[in-house]
């Protein structure tokens, strides 16, 4: 763009500078640039956060935002602040396509991508209230590898120096297995990778996340040691939500000891977080427990996620938005479709 308007590359680096390192959106406060850029700058750009719905704070201090998407619809940002931690949870689309029967997301449907304007504003409306991040998840509403080009260029922004500054392993972009989308993923980007992966096993996989029916679990696993190696990443971070009675039992954790041993894995244990006609049930805390023993003795690195901000429905698994115009089906349709090409 400033090529386009006879202006010398050092500008953009002095917008950058402007919009990220100083959280300046008001392009008269940027007094580096000369005033006819300025006025060329503001017929070409907008630069506002996403408009502010409902803010909701839980007692435990995590932050919801519900944030304008345009037409009547809505996505949701969660920051979870921690000690020595401060993370916040971006969404990559309105609603989700995959259809995980477990996940309030996926029951919304799906509408569109996000642009990469749209997931950086996230990360500025946070900034703009004074909170300095030090973590950005790609864990919110949507499946972010089914938007890759707008995830990649958001997640460059904030690994940039002249961006945010994050560092590569502070930055994690979880999928549900697009397979093709995590190979292309190691061409773009080095960000920390998560898989929602919640069954050892491919029958009751492909009943949890419907894309494993195109994916199964030895060959997400292969694409995953493959980034792994391509990104150096010290591991794979593999989330299993606790489903009481579904995958939770002794044999499921000994099939998934299995699948990850001697690799770089490690295992975030989610306890399922309820929402209206989900028809699961979490798992009790000796069974998590249990489960997560199972791991360690075999020496598969695992923890057990706390629980929070679930009293304002911000917890993993109960972002909802709202979603017009939706597409649902096992394998997200035509959009699936499209990212797997």
């Amino acid at each position: 763009m400033f090529a386009d308007l006879g202006e010398k590359p050092f500008r953009a680096r002095q917008m950058m500078q402007w919009i990220y390192g100083r959280s300046v959106l008001d392009l008269d406060a940027m007094t580096d640039l000369s005033l006819v850029l300025r006025r060329q700058l503001a017929d070409r750009v907008a630069m506002d956060v996403p408009g502010v719905l409902a803010r909701q704070e839980s007692v435990d201090g995590v932050v919801k935002w519900r944030l304008d998407a345009g037409g009547g619809q809505a996505i949701e940002t969660v920051y979870i602040p921690e000690e020595g931690r401060s993370t916040l949870c971006v969404s990559s689309q309105v609603g989700c396509a995959i259809d995980c029967p477990f996940c309030a997301t996926g029951r919304q449907g799906f509408n569109r991508n996000l642009t990469t304007a749209e997931i950086i504003g996230q990360v500025q409306l946070a900034r703009s209230e004074g909170i300095d991040l030090s973590n950005v998840v790609f864990m919110g509403m949507g499946e972010p590898l089914a938007n890759l080009n707008a995830v990649a260029r958001a997640a460059d922004i904030l690994l940039d120096d002249l961006g945010f500054g994050l560092s590569r392993r502070r930055v994690t972009v979880s999928t549900s297995g697009l397979v093709p989308q995590i190979r292309r993923l190691a061409e773009l980007s080095t960000v920390a990778l998560a898989v929602s992966l919640h069954s050892p096993d491919d029958e009751l996989r492909n009943k949890l996340v419907p894309i494993n029916r195109r994916h199964p679990i030895a060959e997400l696993l292969e694409a995953c040691w493959e980034y792994a190696r391509v990104a150096r990443l010290r591991d794979v971070t593999f989330e299993y939500v606790m489903l009481a009675g579904v995958n939770d039992s002794q044999a499921y954790a000994k099939q998934l000891a299995r699948l990850l041993v001697n690799r770089p894995a490690k295992v975030n244990l989610i306890p399922f977080n309820d929402f209206p006609g989900s028809g699961f049930e979490r798992s009790a805390p000796e069974i998590v427990d249990r489960f997560r023993e199972v791991l360690l003795d075999a020496g598969v690195f695992a923890m057990t996620r706390k629980t929070r901000g679930d009293d304002i429905n911000a917890a993993c698994g109960q972002l909802v938005g709202s979603v017009n115009n939706r597409v649902r089906s096992p394998l997200g349709a035509k959009m699936i479709q499209r990212a797997l090409q």
